[in-house]
């Protein structure tokens, strides 16, 4: 079965056209945008970076909502933090970053960014660690 994408218009012009994007665009975009600073580990699913891109809107759909209301974009993101960073910092950064790119790119405005964090992922070191000591 077909996922069910939302088309929006973010430009028209009488001369040169439409210029139309999905709800799926800018879920990745958002998605992207969010991992960026540092202290966000991934969205819930444990993407980041090209894995994202890749991914597609169903494996986005548990991280990423989008809502877009008279040229109004509303973002809800479900997102995974690096132990040992202060949360509401990093979570603003986060924000901050997906409302810019989002605007930058797309041209629609923002009208808010809502995160909510799923996980605290220890680092890679302790998790080499604890494979170490389990049995085979």
């Amino acid at each position: 079965m077909a996922e069910k994408r939302n088309i929006f218009t973010i430009y028209e012009d009488a001369t040169m056209g439409t210029v139309k994007i999905s709800d799926e665009v800018i879920a990745i975009i958002s998605a992207l945008a969010a991992t960026e600073p540092e202290g966000i580990a991934s969205i819930r699913e444990g993407l980041s970076g090209d894995q994202i891109t890749k991914a597609g809107m169903k494996a986005l759909a548990k991280s990423v909502k989008v809502e877009i209301e008279n040229n109004k974009v509303t973002i809800h993101l479900v997102l995974n933090m690096k132990y040992g960073y202060n949360i509401p910092e990093t979570t603003k950064q986060a924000q901050e970053k997906v409302k810019e790119v989002v605007e930058n790119m797309t041209g629609l405005n923002v009208a808010g960014v809502h995160v909510s964090i799923s996980e605290v992922i220890m680092p890679a070191a302790d998790k080499k660690q604890k494979k170490i000591k389990q049995p085979k």
